[in-house]
């Protein structure tokens, strides 16, 4: 018997300790777990006559990450000196880490148990044997520590390669266990293209989220186990489809890292900067669309997010400058404020500064000159090729369409095809077994009534649709010419018009200039020109005041004719007031009681001596059409306040020189015969 042995260790019982790293090597390990189940036998040939064996603690890691049930609970035997020997295969058995090693060696000391393994028996009250049994538990963590770092280096070779594939995201499969493929499920192709298709079509990862769940769309997910089901989508989906270089044909490693937390759990991910990943390898293998694409769809996302450099995503509201207008003066972004009564009235201001910081406010002006005047500047832009983009918006349009149609198409056809399935399953069973046939046959109604809902869904799309014929070039022929009447259709949509602006206009860098009282704009286009725009600024409530044209010709009209024909005039015109209102004559009383304009009066207009082109004619003696000749050649001085509106002449002009000219050049001109001469033939 070895002298460390002493009768009151053989008096108390030992404990067997039988663990195993990983669930992997309990599985295929087998010959290792009979060899550390053997040391019973080495035990009792020891002298222990009860031999207790703890295999709790099977396919749990050492390390020190994972709670071992049985190592406490032999370590609690141990403080009760309950044990008088605790042993193992290899002491590495016990503990890979020095806290619990030390613990187990310091209640062993304690209390005087015995270690035990395969090669010798320790008795850690003395001096020797502490000190090895330290050495031993550091080379067992070191040993650890090294084969987790040749783990980890094989791992980011294979990685810098492009040959390590962890987790495979949905739409691709594995190919020779190092390479990715497109998922031979055309279902599963089309779908996650879609969500591309989308994306670019309406601008925001929200937007596509919200398409998919009006039309009841459903994306495909991959399950834990690896198989890929159907689901609702969520926001978090088509980020994660949209953001990943896998679908742009890259392959990347080591995106995230492992951050030590002190409070809540122990581990956090976080993701590092692009130029910290381990690899990325573009053109890897096929994406679902081009790298330049990829990359452009990502800086899209990143310019939606609020906040930064970013300009922010096109919302509904009517600022068209928003997110991409900056203070000249600061260098902060301008907020957009909603005033009127309606809050319909939008104002730019800086006052970031004021509000984070108690600084001076910088510059605030009215925003609806300012999206005016770059309005007028994008449409410059885009004129020449508006006939073409109104045919891609068109064709757009149809694909929308097609796109809904074509969803459904795929779904019914998954939806058939596992009617089928169904209908085979239960057409096999034997009918005499009614416990496994009434449940295929419930599987099978189920499935059938998805394909009825589908046909149905399919249906209501088709009649809600209206179908015409694609439009050709010839109909969009005058776009041009009405290209700006699109634009500011109360109508249009102004997200849409938001996106061109910023497809066009990279930054409005704007100033105020106080002694010039204008605004002053910078437009920085995208392709790298740069414009300076002078903007008059206006009083308040200037926007929405009727134009200083029609004020001068109702100053003009007035002097002829009244308020209720002067209102005839300006709506012939076309033209509105400030609030895009038809003409009155309670309004045009209005304009000339704002404006101090004096009412029509006959006898103030006799005495002045206007008269319209009909009087005119008929004082001069002339002919009205001579007489508009006459002042359409400058001839003679008249006021032509409107396009389609009567001509103005000042008796005392008609009495001069000119006039009496204009009539005797009307009655000099040479007549053409009323009757017949004798040098003009008959017919016959």
């Amino acid at each position: 018997m070895n002298d460390k042995i002493q009768p009151h260790h053989l008096g108390r019982k030992a404990v067997l300790y039988v663990r195993q790293s990983s669930p992997y090597q309990v599985a295929h390990n087998r010959e290792s777990r009979a060899l550390q189940y053997a040391m019973q036998d080495r035990l009792r040939a020891l002298g222990w006559s009860e031999v207790e064996i703890v295999d709790d603690d099977l396919g749990c890691s050492a390390a020190g990450t994972v709670t071992r049930a049985g190592f406490e609970r032999m370590v609690a035997d141990v403080c009760l000196g309950k044990v008088g020997a605790v042993a193992a295969r290899e002491v590495s058995r016990f503990a890979r880490n020095s806290r619990d090693w030390q613990q187990l060696i310091e209640m062993c000391r304690v209390v005087d148990t015995l270690l035990v393994d395969q090669e010798a028996v320790y008795a850690p009250r003395q001096g020797n044997d502490r000190l090895l049994l330290g050495l031993k538990g550091s080379l067992n963590e070191y040993e650890l520590d090294l084969l987790r770092q040749r783990s980890l280096a094989a791992r980011q070779e294979m990685a810098r390669r492009g040959e390590l594939l962890v987790a495979v995201p949905v739409g691709y499969i594995k190919a020779d266990g190092h390479r990715l493929e497109k998922d031979p499920d055309r279902r599963v192709q089309e779908a996650i293209a879609l969500v591309f298709s989308k994306f670019t079509e309406l601008g925001s990862v929200r937007q596509a989220l919200l398409w998919f769940l009006e039309h009841g769309l459903d994306l495909p997910a991959r399950r834990a186990g690896g198989d890929v089901i159907w689901k609702r989508p969520y926001y978090a989906t088509l980020y994660r489809i949209l953001t990943n270089p896998v679908y742009g044909g890259a392959y990347a490693y080591g995106k995230t890292r492992v951050v030590a937390l002190h409070d809540g759990p122990h581990r956090g991910i976080r993701r590092k900067p692009r130029e910290d990943w381990l690899a990325l390898l573009p053109g890897a293998h096929e994406g679902y669309v081009d790298w330049e694409r990829s990359e452009a769809i990502r800086a899209m996302i990143k310019d939606n997010s609020q906040g930064g450099g970013a300009c922010g995503a096109a919302k509904r509201g009517d600022a068209l400058l928003a997110g991409i207008l900056r203070c000249r003066r600061c260098g902060r972004k301008l907020t957009v404020r909603y005033t009127g009564n309606h809050y319909d009235v939008l104002r730019y201001a800086c006052d970031r500064g004021w509000l984070d910081n108690g600084e001076p406010r910088c510059i605030a002006f009215g925003g609806l000159p300012v999206d005016a005047a770059i309005g007028e500047q994008v449409l410059r832009a885009v004129d020449p090729g508006a006939v073409e983009a109104a045919l891609q918006v068109d064709r757009q349009e149809a694909q929308r369409r097609d796109d809904v149609r074509e969803a459904l198409g795929r779904d019914l056809e998954a939806a058939r095809y596992a009617a089928d399935r169904a209908f085979r399953q239960y057409d096999a069973a034997d009918p005499l077994n009614r416990q496994v046939t009434a449940e295929l046959e419930v599987r099978w109604n189920r499935t059938l009534e998805r394909v009825v809902a589908l046909e149905n869904r399919i249906a209501a799309h088709a009649q809600s649709v209206p179908r015409r014929s694609p439009a050709t070039s010839d109909e969009f022929a005058t776009l041009a010419d009405d290209l700006k009447a699109v634009w500011d259709d109360p109508a249009a949509d102004g997200r849409l018009k938001k996106r061109i602006v910023r497809t066009l206009v990279q930054e409005v860098v704007a100033d105020v200039d106080d002694e010039a009282a204008e605004i002053v704009l910078v437009v920085h286009w995208a392709g790298g020109a740069h414009t300076e725009l002078r903007l008059a600024r206006r009083r308040r409530g200037q926007c929405r005041s009727t134009s200083v044209e029609i004020v001068d010709a109702v100053r003009v009209l007035v002097r002829i004719v009244s308020d209720d024909l002067i209102a005839g005039l300006l709506n012939r015109n076309g033209l509105l007031t400030g609030r895009g209102n038809r003409w009155t004559r309670e309004r045009v009383a209005a304009l000339r009681s704002h404006n101090k304009i004096p009412v029509y009066c006959p006898e103030v207009v006799s005495e002045e001596g206007w008269m319209n082109l009909t009087h005119a004619a008929a004082f001069l003696g002339v002919s009205a059409k001579t007489l508009r000749l006459a002042a359409e050649g400058g001839e003679i001085e008249a006021e032509h306040p409107l396009a389609d509106g009567p001509w103005l002449f000042r008796r005392s002009i008609l009495e001069g020189t000119v006039g009496r000219r204009i009539t005797d050049q009307a009655r000099q001109r040479r007549r053409p015969p009323a009757g017949p001469t004798a040098g003009q033939q008959t017919l016959f």
